[in-house]
């Protein structure tokens, strides 16, 4: 593939990126808008008529058998506010190996999502439905390809040493126990990684302050969705490391 074809891949992938996987956040996600939920069902017990002090000289009677609880009302789940895409940040210009876009201003606090995909070689970052930041990224080799699937950070580390091979992962954001994380690298062309998602360094200052441990990352590999109807779409500036 020729280095424009590969751009302008990098290019489109970049606008469509932030709108990935419809079905993948529907089914791997669901659960974080259910755990909002209440986690146990709200009792609505009728004690019937509302209990009166006894006048004197009455006698008090009690009852030995209580009157039986209604049955449980369900709660509905509670959408997560995350999965309501809200915007999406559009680059005008070739977007290229280095290069990345960040914008939060007005963006309220709020659920962080983390979506990568490996065919257009991008990633994204979503603070409450409103996408703030996206970047080139460096991916698996052949050899040791980058995983799909939703992975949540399970440790972040500013200065880190990786004990496989003994090489520097500035910021990182641990996805798996076998060494895959997010993490700074030199985003260039025709660099690779052995699994690990790398990201510019200023960029992964940007993430690593915004994601937590817990926080979702969802990896893909080609799969993206339509646009919704009415998600605004906001101009951003290239950044280049």
């Amino acid at each position: 593939m020729t280095t424009t074809a590969q751009r302008k891949m990098i290019r489109i992938g970049l606008v469509l990126t932030g709108l990935l996987i419809a079905a993948l956040l529907a089914l791997s996600l669901a659960p974080m808008g259910i755990a909002r939920a209440d986690t146990a069902p709200r009792l609505e017990v009728d004690l019937g008529m509302p209990l009166q002090a006894p006048q004197a000289g009455e006698a008090v009677v009690t009852h030995s058998t209580p009157k039986p609880a209604a049955a449980p009302r369900p709660q509905p789940a509670l959408a997560s506010d995350a999965m309501t895409l809200k915007r999406v940040l559009v680059v005008d210009g070739p977007f290229r190996h280095g290069d990345y876009v960040w914008d939060e201003e007005g963006v309220p606090q709020g659920e962080v999502i983390i979506t990568v995909d490996i065919k257009a070689q991008t990633i994204a970052v979503f603070r409450a439905g409103y996408q703030i930041g996206a970047a080139v990224i460096l991916y698996g080799a052949d050899d040791y390809p980058t995983p799909t699937g939703t992975f949540p950070i399970t440790q972040k580390k500013v200065h880190h040493i990786s004990n496989i091979y003994n090489a520097p992962m500035p910021y990182m954001m641990r996805l798996t126990n076998d060494g895959v994380a997010i993490h700074a690298s030199e985003v260039a062309w025709g660099n690779a990684t052995h699994g690990c998602i790398g990201v510019p360094l200023a960029f992964a200052k940007l993430i690593f302050a915004q994601a937590k441990l817990g926080t979702k990352v969802i990896v893909t590999n080609g799969k993206m969705m339509a646009v919704p109807q009415g998600a605004q779409l906001d101009q951003a500036g290239l950044q280049r490391n």
